[in-house]
């Protein structure tokens, strides 16, 4: 699981150095087995500023060249040689000054700008293409900017260009709660308040959520409430398929997610978000405006994402239009139902699907996929629909979409907290050291566990259900050990 340090401060305010954070995690069982710095741009587009071109004449020795002058806030412009078709006086650019290092196409071989004459004309600097500064791949002359780019801006500042540091945590496999920056979030700030420090965790607001109107609802039944004993869905009309933001792309990437579009992109950020996988439905390919939830026939052909047909059994849970099989619930989509290059309106689903079911459909397929992988070991079933007003929210931004439902809720069952009883002394006894009743209290609170009742030094607690590791009292004392500290108890 890659940790993205920005994207983790989005959710908790803290000032803690990353090496800091990073050592942190370690110690509360979260173990880092990769840590680096990581750049948007390689390089970090140092010494590239934007400029305005004040002056652009030919070249006196070449039917090709241009001598420029360039305003890049400076004192006085710099005189530079360009040889780009579309260079042109009044154009606002991206200007690599003498000492800028550059790393075309993004790769390792670096382009270091240096004081030059060019057929007997100084040149102070260069105007650069896209592929020049590494942040694409178009060779078509000189990057144009907008007539409002702010001249003597650096390039990192007007690109959003961030350093960044990648944590790579080996999650265990009964830590599926941590497999989120919501969820590292968690245990940063346990580990913290159980400090004495005050480190909240913050969800993103979904408040503003509303309906703008009411034009496209789909149905939804759920044919099979013990493989789906959650099912939530919303409707965005409208939307305007695009790239994502840069903000958006770079926490994608961070999390080793190539960025594709808007609407994917928006899926897959929620996902390493929340922890919570959502599926987006091309609205228009929803026969009959109706999702059913069920399985299907023995040997019912389904082509997936991947342009394999796969025979299914009848134990793999289906999301289904009225007429034909869609996607393998939790598992993977279909060929024919997902966003496309064309689609505008668009189903969000957002389900609490069983772990085993999703586990023995996954193994039956040789299918791991980063949605499978949460709900075979157990997501949070509290998180549906926020997770789908925040996806639906961000479609309206980012997409200029139009939320056209209400949030369809289907939970005949709801999940509650784990309930046991956990002896203090117990405590002790397992972890094999006297550790103060107010620390343990301190710990259990910092944990997000209530304390229900207690009676003779033993406490009725309530976990919530998204620590699906933690169900009987040996559980919460391993879970108050590693947040104060395996170190902290002498061998």
């Amino acid at each position: 699981m890659n940790i993205s340090y920005n994207w983790l401060k989005r959710y908790i305010a803290t000032d803690l150095p990353p090496e800091k954070i990073a050592e942190i995690l370690t110690d509360i069982g979260l173990e880092v087995e990769g840590f680096e710095k990581i750049e948007t741009v390689k390089g970090g587009l140092q010494g590239v500023v934007v400029g305005e071109v004040v002056t652009c004449a030919d070249h006196p020795d070449s039917d090709h060249l241009h001598v420029t002058t360039v305003d890049v806030g400076a004192a006085e412009p710099l005189q530079i040689v360009c040889g780009a078709a579309n260079c042109r006086a009044g154009l606002k650019v991206l200007c690599a000054t003498v000492g800028a290092v550059l790393y075309p196409d993004g790769g390792d071989e670096e382009f270091k700008i240096k004081r030059s004459k060019i057929r007997g004309v100084e040149s102070l600097g260069m105007l650069c293409a896209e592929e020049e500064l590494g942040i694409g791949s178009s060779h078509d002359g000189i990057m144009e900017l907008p007539a409002d780019a702010p001249v003597g801006m650096e390039a990192r500042e007007y690109l959003h260009v961030e350093d960044d540091y990648l944590i790579e945590i080996g999650l265990t496999p009964n830590r599926v709660d941590a497999a989120s920056h919501i969820g590292v979030a968690r245990d940063l700030a346990a580990y913290l308040k159980s400090r004495g420090e005050n480190a909240e965790v913050k969800l993103p607001d979904v408040s503003a959520f509303a309906p703008d109107n009411h034009d496209l609802e789909v149905a939804v039944r759920v044919e099979n409430p013990e493989a789906a004993p959650r099912y939530a869905g919303v409707t965005v009309t409208g939307c305007k398929i695009g790239p994502s933001p840069e903000w958006m792309q770079n926490c994608l990437r961070a999390a080793g997610i190539n960025p594709k579009n808007n609407l994917v992109d928006i899926t897959n950020f929620v996902l390493f978000e929340l922890g919570q996988p959502l599926h987006a439905f091309d609205a228009a390919k929803i026969e009959g405006r109706e999702v059913v939830v069920r399985t299907c026939a023995e040997g019912t052909p389904f082509v997936t994402l991947d342009g394999v047909e796969r025979k299914l059994t009848d134990k793999d849970l289906m999301i289904c239009s009225a007429e034909r099989p869609m996607c393998i619930a939790g598992v993977f989509g279909g060929l024919d139902s997902g966003v496309s290059d064309t689609t505008t309106d668009v189903f969000i689903e957002s389900a609490y699907f069983n772990p085993v079911w999703v586990r023995k459909t996954a193994k039956r397929f040789g299918l791991n996929t980063d949605s499978s992988f949460r709900f075979e070991r157990g997501i949070d079933p509290n998180m549906q629909v926020y997770a789908a007003k925040r996806a639906a929210l961000l479609m309206k931004e980012l997409a200029g979409g139009t939320i056209s439902s209400g949030i369809t809720d289907i939970y005949p069952e709801p999940i509650g907290d784990f309930v046991f009883d956990i002896s203090l002394a117990r405590v002790n006894a397992l972890i094999g050291k006297e550790i103060p009743e107010t620390v343990v209290r301190t710990i259990i609170a910092a944990l997000e566990v209530k304390i229900l009742a207690e009676k003779d030094g033993v406490l009725t607690v309530a976990v919530p259900p998204y620590r699906v590791d933690v169900q009987r009292e040996a559980d919460l004392v391993e879970d108050i050990l590693r947040i104060y500290g395996y170190n902290n108890v002498e061998i």
